[in-house]
């Protein structure tokens, strides 16, 4: 994967996740209903004031559980967050409409020059905080397991294979029987970071199943289409032999298909999604406070789930602002300790970051400060 692709790749959109509004989350008091807040509860908190946030929509369970620890910590301080997906969040932050981003994708080369524009006196910085694994889900009664290469997924999002008792679907389930039943596949209709990943990976394994390049806009005309993740997962619900991608928070009780990776079928799980990210090598050419990953979407290893997201926090080295700098600074580095990725791994069965990627994640968050 070269440097532009993975610089695309990711994963949290975190940045987002001070808190969710009301509207946002749909929680009618995810304060209340939250996760103890950690270390920040034993010093108390002296913070106050207002938290703006925008960006990826894949994080909304995990949003609620770290709203509920920051602030019952921090109860003077009052944040918000729109989940209205990546692309979206991102253009926000980088207009000075927001005071962090939650974004499924790292900045790419343009929107890093935007962002030293941005940042007083600083630079962005980029901070993998949430790591999940991308389910496809699937709608089809009768059917309670269901195994999918890459080559099939591929050929089923590109309309090539169209019916689910197809060839290349009964050789991948020969012991399920498969309904003469129209595919109905279902995208997002919105720029996402969700999507990024989804491509990423179906280049990385399918072939030539997968003619289109990597991206966040989705590359297949026709077909149906939903907003942000929970449009996704309504629109899979509310139709027989529907099949969508959506972060695995948010699957429910729709069936989830198992990847083929090397010689086995594995399910996705957070200890499978967390395995890829461990054993996947950091982007070069980064700033110095850009922690990204270039994760390894090919991989064979045993256990390993690579259909995975990480999902980036994007805020400023820099604020004018010297107490809006001091809100973001605590804020990330709540969501970035043991209890924050605690409560998000409770919240929405997200991967926990390993102790060795925390240290360098600290070490960016302590850069946030206030511009000359």
């Amino acid at each position: 994967m070269n440097v532009s692709l993975h610089r695309r790749v990711g994963a949290i959109a975190l940045t987002g996740a001070l808190a969710l509004s009301l509207a946002a989350c749909g929680s009618d008091d995810p304060v209340a209903a939250g996760a103890p807040a950690g270390d920040a509860t034993e010093a108390g908190s002296e913070l106050s004031g207002e938290l703006v946030g925008a960006g990826a929509s894949s994080q909304e369970s995990a949003m609620e559980a770290w709203r509920a620890g920051f602030q019952s910590a921090n109860p003077d301080v009052n944040v918000s967050y729109d989940p209205v997906g990546s692309g979206g969040g991102r253009t926000q932050f980088l207009e000075g409409g927001t005071d962090f981003a939650g974004s499924d994708a790292a900045l790419k080369e343009d929107e890093l020059t935007q962002a030293a524009e941005r940042c007083t006196d600083g630079e962005a910085i980029e901070v993998p905080l949430y790591i999940s694994p991308i389910a496809v889900i699937y709608n089809l009664p009768g059917v309670d397991e269901l195994n999918l290469s890459p080559a099939v997924i591929a050929g089923i999002f590109n309309r090539t294979i169209t019916t689910w008792n197809a060839p290349e679907i009964a050789a991948d389930n020969p012991d399920a029987t498969l309904p003469d039943l129209p595919i109905t596949p279902v995208n997002r209709s919105d720029e996402s970071g969700t999507t990024e990943n989804f491509t990423e990976y179906l280049v990385a394994t399918a072939g030539e199943a997968w003619p289109h390049e990597a991206s966040g806009d989705w590359p297949v005309s026709g077909g149906q289409s939903a907003q942000g993740t929970s449009g996704v997962v309504q629109t899979v619900q509310g139709g027989e032999g529907t099949i969508g991608y959506a972060d695995a928070s948010k699957a429910g009780s729709l069936g989830t298909a198992r990847i083929k990776v090397g010689e086995e079928w594995v399910a996705y799980s957070p200890e499978a999604a967390a395995a890829v990210v461990d054993a996947s090598p950091r982007a070069e050419g980064q700033s110095e406070h850009a922690v990204v990953v270039e994760l390894d979407r090919a991989t064979t290893a045993s256990g390993a789930y690579p259909l995975v997201l990480i999902s980036y926090s994007i805020a400023c080295t820099a604020y004018e602002d010297p107490a809006k700098a001091d809100l973001v600074k605590a804020f990330l580095g709540y969501v970035a300790s043991s209890e924050g990725q605690e409560a998000a791994a409770t919240s929405a069965g997200s991967a926990p970051i390993s102790d060795t990627l925390r240290t360098d994640i600290e070490a960016s968050i302590e850069a946030i400060g206030a511009g000359a």
